[in-house]
């Protein structure tokens, strides 16, 4: 494996760390979307992640010849499919008959929680593009001994 395999590992996955915040930043400014342009309140969205995996003949072959492809790619993005949080808010306009409101299904500590997850992923996949950086540096002060 090359320095710029690695670097290309580590780069597919602050791609999907990145994509993972975005979502997250979303479900956050959301929370209290009662109607969206479907008329129901906002659902909470979170990636499906997958390895990028040697599945074709081309992959294989290029693995054979040296070139490592690998790392994680975004599958899909869904939308969860928890209930919506039901509130007694009869002044409100989008309240129905009874009063109630419908809120969207995101719960704020889940999503804290998830936040620092991907933090700390995109960190990791930082530091190891910062190392594999100074290995090559290393390796270049080895040949100018």
């Amino acid at each position: 494996m090359s320095f710029l395999d690695s670097l290309s590992i580590s780069a597919t996955g602050l791609s999907a760390q990145r994509l993972r915040m975005n979502l997250i930043s979303s479900n956050m400014a959301n929370i209290n979307t009662t109607r969206t342009e479907s008329g129901e309140p906002y659902k909470r969205k979170d990636a499906v992640f997958e390895t990028i995996q040697a599945d074709d003949f081309q992959t294989v072959l290029d693995e054979q010849n040296g070139t490592v492809q690998g790392g994680v790619q975004v599958a899909d993005i869904i939308e969860d499919q928890k209930p919506f949080i039901e509130k007694y808010d009869p002044g409100h306009p989008d309240a129905d008959e009874n009063g109630y409101i419908r809120l969207p299904n995101v719960n704020i500590v889940e999503e804290m929680v998830n936040m620092i997850s991907a933090s700390r992923s995109f960190e990791a996949n930082a530091t190891a593009v910062r190392n594999t950086k100074d290995m090559a540096s290393a390796a270049l002060e080895i040949g100018k001994s």
